[in-house]
């Protein structure tokens, strides 16, 4: 029988704020276990929370970027379950009042597809309970206790493991883009849990979910909701019935096991919290965080593509990252030659930071530095090759250093002077007459052997275009 894949994301974005949620510990990834605790953090009696200011213009980013409608008046409530790493017996979360309500992500899966958000909430994060550090006792570490959180639940309104795959992406990317979250899965900032069931094409009624807990990377995703879409696909053909529960996915196995059985719902006993006071996003509030907000990848992406005529694979690969398009955007302000910039950006720049495993704030040339490269190659005074492959690294050694001046110092400046240029192309002929003959019969391909030879003799220094079109006359009339 065939089925339609019905699923809904609920994803867990660790903000990147300094302090805690309700408190000024540390919020920091790692450290010794429980060295980013306080009173507040242990809930010891007496504490009381304070809301992070910072979690909220957070919230509001993300709010703004996905066209949301942003909670003027919203308050804390208590969330309640026992568990040894949620030192208070609850969490405190949005229920009733969520941050942001409704608002929409854009995927590419293969079409341009609207994701619908049902809400996003604030909450803060549980400790972490360490199973294999003692063989016969289970570890507590609370340094992720209070890390502030906005948990992101969509509509079931994705129909494959891609799209899935596609939303985790792009919202990874624009949390990044945005500076409020740095999306790293595997140490935690980003986690996903799936709700995933199928139905018989053509059924409207939706049928029963699992949901499928902490998915660590964005390949998992795919990968387990491709695991569970069997497994459920397996038991209907079989005359057997889904059961509702929570299951967690073995990567090394690829399929999901049990967790637990859940109930139609959980009851969590919301409360509003009584130590929190009610906030609010107040008009002005919401004009200065909108006033600091960035112009988002889409925006970006269309002037690369109408204002600069870049190449959509340029423009697309320019604002997967902020840090490489503001690079990009300061780098264009020393030079005109907006494509050629493009290309070192896509080509020699992007190849160290690969092979350096670095980012773009890494790299040790200044936009204008690398802009007075490109002028050298765009004014013909140094070839792209040699520029890429001599001049650029020794740059990076010496950050501070005069291209220019360094380029005549490697000796790779472009020789223009016709008679030199002639004696190396005589010189190179001369030397393959055999090649000579044949170019002439018509294989013409072996011009590039030619200006090679010439390249070799002058030591790089001979500039390709004249060197071309000297051979190309001589050849012409041998």
């Amino acid at each position: 029988m065939q089925y339609e894949v019905v699923i809904g994301l609920e994803v867990h974005i660790q903000l990147s704020t300094r302090t805690k949620l309700f408190c000024s510990d540390s919020a920091a990834f790692g450290g010794e276990p429980n060295t980013h605790i306080s009173p507040v953090t242990l809930a010891h009696p007496g504490t009381l929370p304070v809301l992070n200011r910072q979690a909220v213009v957070y919230a509001v980013r993300l709010g703004l970027a996905l066209g949301s409608s942003i909670t003027s008046h919203s308050f804390f409530d208590r969330k309640h379950y026992f568990y040894p790493d949620l030192p208070k017996g609850y969490q405190t979360s949005q229920n009733t009042a969520p941050i942001l309500v409704g608002g929409m992500l854009k995927i590419k899966q293969p079409e341009e597809k609207g994701i619908a958000i049902h809400h996003v909430h604030l909450e803060e994060d549980a400790g972490k309970s360490i199973h294999d550090a003692e063989p016969n006792y289970s570890c507590i570490d609370l340094n992720r206790a209070g890390v502030p959180l906005l948990e992101m639940v969509t509509e079931p309104v994705l129909h494959s493991s891609d799209e899935a795959f596609a939303f985790i992406t792009e919202l990874r990317k624009l949390v990044r883009w945005l500076g409020i979250c740095d999306g790293n899965m595997e140490e935690g900032s980003l986690r996903c849990d799936a709700n995933v069931s199928i139905r018989p094409q053509g059924q409207t009624t939706l049928g029963t979910k699992v949901e499928v807990k902490n998915l660590n990377s964005i390949r998992n995703v795919k990968r387990a909701i491709e695991a569970e879409v069997r497994r459920q696909a397996a038991l209907l053909d079989a005359g057997q019935k889904v059961v509702q529960q929570t299951r967690g996915y073995n990567a090394d196995r690829d399929t999901t096991l049990p967790q637990r059985d859940k109930e139609e719902a959980n009851d969590y006993r919301y409360l509003p919290c009584p130590d929190l006071p009610p906030f609010t996003v107040s008009r002005n509030w919401m004009q200065e965080i909108t006033a600091s907000m960035p112009s988002l990848p889409e925006k970006v992406f269309a002037h690369y593509t109408t204002a600069l005529q870049l190449p959509a694979y340029d423009a697309q690969v320019l604002t997967e990252e902020r840090g490489m398009s503001r690079y990009f955007g300061e780098l264009i302000t020393h030079t005109g030659h907006y494509k050629a910039a493009a290309n070192w950006m896509l080509g020699p720049v992007k190849n160290w930071l690969n092979e350096q495993h670095a980012d773009i704030g890494q790299f040790p040339l200044k936009p204008a530095a690398l802009a007075s490269v490109i002028e050298l190659v765009q004014s013909d005074k140094v070839n792209f090759s040699m520029a890429a492959t001599r001049l650029l690294p020794k740059l990076l050694e010496q950050p501070e250093a005069s291209a220019a001046q360094l380029a005549a110092k490697l000796g790779i400046v472009q020789n223009h002077d016709a008679g030199e240029l002639e004696k190396w192309v005589d010189e190179a002929l001369a030397a393959m007459p055999d090649k000579v003959k044949e170019y002439q019969k018509g294989k013409k391909g072996l011009i590039g052997l030619f200006v090679g030879e010439v390249k070799k003799r002058s030591k790089g220094k001979a500039d390709p275009k004249i060197t071309t079109q000297m051979l190309e006359q001589k050849l012409k009339i041998s």
